[in-house]
Order: C-alpha cells, then structure tokens, then sequence
C-alpha cells in the first residue's frame, strides 16, 4: 500500500498553492482532480488591495501581498515561465462625489499605502473620462491559465496527479490514519470549488455557486497599457488585446458560455469605451464564493484528517497563499486559523 502524508483534491489555485506549501516543507502528497472546475482557469488574475466599488481595503491586503508575490516569483522560476505581470489599476470616476470619495479614501487606514489623493487625467480619446483616474499602487495581474497549467505539468512528471474524479465512499477511517484507493494518507484537503456540492462531508458548508463570464477583445485604437476599471475590468494582454469582465450570475451552473453575458459586458464597455473592439473569445467558470466574502477553511469537526480550503471567490490570487499557509500551520502546528475564515463561524 502507498503511503503519502496529504492527498488534496482539486487543482485550481486552491489546491495547486496548498501543494506550494507542502512542497516547502518537504511533504508527500497526490492531487487528484478530473478538471470539471474552471473558474482559476479563466479568472482575469488581478492582485489589487483594494475594492474599488466601495474605496474600501481588501481584507488583510498587506499581509497578503507581502506573502503572494515573492511566492508568485518562486514559482516563477521553479515552472520556468511568467506569472506576474506588473501592471497599474485605474479607476475611471464617474461623479464629483466619487472624487470626493477617492480623496477621503486615501486617508483611511489600510489604504494610504495603496491610494494617493490625486484625480490623474490621461489623454486617450477612447474613453469617457470626465472626471478623471483614481490610481491604484502595488497591483498586477498572475497568469492562472499558465500557472495552473505549468504546475499540473510538474505534478504529472513527478507522478503525483490523478485525473479522475474523488470517490468520497472509498474512504475508509482509521484510527491514526485513513486509506483512499490502496493509499494511506494522514490528511485530505477538499479544495474542489463549487464541486464540493457533492461532499458528503462539507457540503453542508454555504458555498454558493456564480458564474462568471469573460470577453476577450481585440481594440486597436484604445492603446492603454494599465488596468481599467468602471463598470467592468480591462485587462491588457499585449498585441491590442484586453480581457472584459466579469458577469455574475446566480442561477446558471454551466460552464457554457452565453449571448446573454456578451451582450451585458458590451453594453458596458461601451459605456466608457468608445472605439471600434472586435470579440476575439468568450469563456466562462463557476466562482466558489461565500455569503460573508471569506473563504472556507478549517477542519471536519467529526473526522479531524479531512480539512477543506474552499471559497476563494474573486479575489483568489491575492488569498489563496495566505489561506493555503494558514491551513497548512493549523494541521501541523496547531496555529488557530483566523476567526474570519474558520469554518467554525457557521457552526451556530
């Protein structure tokens, strides 16, 4: 029988930076996923610390960013390929209210490192820009589609991944230990986004599942190379190409891209936009996200060798190697996860 100290189920940001961690410290482990989860696939990959909608600071954002991007710039180097793309985030404003606004958010604390009171004016006769930028510091975007594809690679050469879907009843519950398949484990980590639906163990959790939709555009005239964000996010890609996005939709649970979702990301874009695009592609995935906008993390209250790391929602690249971390000292070094994530708060 063989022996591996983790098995962690799923392989999108979740899953892939939680075996980051095992491999830091010298842990066994097998992956096993059979790809139905797309969302890290198609997310736009942006790292911002703060929410542009409200001006107000993405939670624990420094602690996050000092982890992420020396982590982002490890693997870099072990996959051999570029993840981290330094890129500015603008924010078009709309009113003199949200100048206003702009410039009291530069003062509240957990935002005076990211915000500066200033209203940028950037000439570019492709976008409606009346009141002029907001402009946000330390922010980029990560290639989840080369990450996740790279480091599926290096876990297929090192025979650590199995393509195929977990089978919850082949568990069998020992007493210092559990087997799955012919394989003892000490610990399994369910990091399998909205696919834990159908996890016996955690499905009780309230994860809910939203579908977002992507365009990507090819725009010639609108030559910016920053973030944009009003409405939706642009993102460039280099080559006058940019990803539009996104869409939320509660009811859908396919990966199908829609007519529906194109023509509402246009509609917007035209809002602030207004040279000729042309839609190059359209993809979709399903976010794994939660009522209170934290993640799930923690442990099975009954059958403490099952741990979930779950509900990265919007923001995964920024959080997925701190909640990847936190659960990773909380199995092995009995450090407490934080109050905010722990799936305990839903035990009432």
């Amino acid at each position: 029988m063989k022996k591996v100290d983790y098995i962690v189920v799923g392989s999108g940001l979740a899953g892939i930076m939680f075996c980051d961690v095992l491999m830091q410290h010298g842990k066994t482990f097998l992956v096993v996923d059979d790809g139905s989860q797309k969302a890290s696939i198609v997310a736009g990959g942006l790292y911002n610390p703060v929410v542009l909608k409200r001006f107000t600071p993405v939670w624990k954002s420094n602690e996050q960013l000092q982890l992420d991007i020396p982590r982002y710039k490890v693997l870099e180097k072990k996959l051999k390929v570029q993840l981290d793309y330094k890129v500015p985030v603008y924010r078009l404003l709309a009113s003199i209210e949200e100048q206003n606004n702009w410039f009291l958010a530069s003062d509240k604390v957990g935002l005076s490192s990211y915000i500066k009171p200033e209203i940028h004016q950037i000439e570019n006769k492709s976008i409606k820009s009346e009141f002029g930028f907001g402009k946000v510091l330390h922010t980029g975007r990560i290639d989840t589609k080369a990450l996740i594809t790279s480091f599926k690679k290096m876990l297929q050469d090192n025979n650590q991944l199995v393509e195929t879907s977990f089978n919850y009843d082949a568990i069998q519950f020992n007493q210092n230990n559990i087997t799955y398949n012919n394989t003892e484990v000490k610990h399994i980590v369910f990091a399998e986004g909205f696919g834990l639906k159908k996890n016996p163990f955690f499905n009780d959790l309230p994860l809910k599942e939203t579908k977002g939709e992507l365009l990507i555009i090819y725009a010639p005239k609108l030559n910016i190379d920053f973030v944009l964000k009003s409405s939706v996010f642009l993102i460039p890609l280099g080559a006058h190409k940019y990803i539009v996005g996104a869409t939320y939709e509660w009811h859908d649970k396919s990966n199908n891209t829609t007519e529906a979702a194109k023509t509402e990301l246009l509609n917007k874009l035209k809002f602030f936009i207004n040279c000729d695009i042309q839609v190059v592609d359209q993809v979709a995935g399903i976010r794994p996200t939660v009522i209170d906008r934290r993640p799930l993390v923690g442990q099975h209250n009954k059958h403490k060798q099952l741990n979930i790391l779950n509900g990265l929602g919007t923001r995964g690249v920024m959080i997925a190697p701190y909640v990847a971390k936190r659960l990773y000292n909380f199995i092995e070094n009995g450090i407490e996860i934080d109050s905010e994530i722990n799936i305990t708060r839903f035990n009432n």
